[in-house]
């Protein structure tokens, strides 16, 4: 089992939540630690968690997941509900990068995930989830690749277009089926008038 499959079953099915997506990251800029804050817990993998609980309404959340060195099992520390999400930003738009730096209301952490592609699959996760699960306030995403905010309205500019060649399609449709409608009342008309012509010249 991986990593994030085990993130998945070992810290949110528990709590009846369902992981949507995982970054692995370090810190861009190290913590500044008080200097009588030696014996720590050692080295540590750090990762960071997108999930939404099962329950209604369903409410979705990113988390801060650890494992420490010599450990198999994972730590959850801290927790921030999506909407205290301000800012996404992905530091550079012309090149596949992995930092990043996500703004809460009261924090602010600078990352760098483990590779460039396994952040750009987070933001677009993170972006959809924003999307689908906040009405209100949205996070800006800034300085962000296309393909990252993109995923999202090329799937409704293609549902679009669909939709557009099956009403043109219909339209056509009921048009030629008008213009049969019509031609079948004149063949009609037609016939009628040539039957009263017949009777008449048959009468006289």
């Amino acid at each position: 089992m991986n990593a994030k499959s085990a993130i998945s079953k070992e810290i949110f099915a528990p709590h009846d939540e369902r992981m949507l997506g995982a970054v692995q990251v370090k810190r861009r800029t190290k913590k500044k630690i008080p200097f009588l804050a030696t014996g720590g817990q050692g080295e540590y993998l750090t990762y960071i968690c997108l999930s939404v609980t099962n329950k209604k309404p369903a409410q979705a959340s990113i988390t801060k997941v650890k494992q420490f060195e010599g450990s198999t099992s994972f730590v959850r520390r801290t927790q921030w509900m999506l909407e205290q999400l301000r800012q996404v930003n992905g530091i550079d738009p012309n090149r596949d990068s992995p930092e990043f730096d996500l703004i809460f209301e009261n924090a602010f952490d600078q990352w760098v995930a483990n590779t460039a592609s396994e952040k750009c699959t987070f933001f677009q996760v993170l972006h959809h989830t924003c999307q689908r699960y906040l009405t209100d306030r949205k996070p800006e995403f800034i300085n962000c690749q296309s393909k990252i905010t993109g995923g999202n309205s090329i799937l409704h500019s293609a549902a679009d277009s669909v939709t557009s060649a099956v009403q043109k399609a219909s339209q056509a449709l009921n048009e030629r089926g008008e213009r049969l409608g019509r031609a079948e009342e004149k063949t009609e008309e037609l016939k009628n008038s040539a039957q009263q012509f017949a009777e008449t010249a048959h009468k006289v």
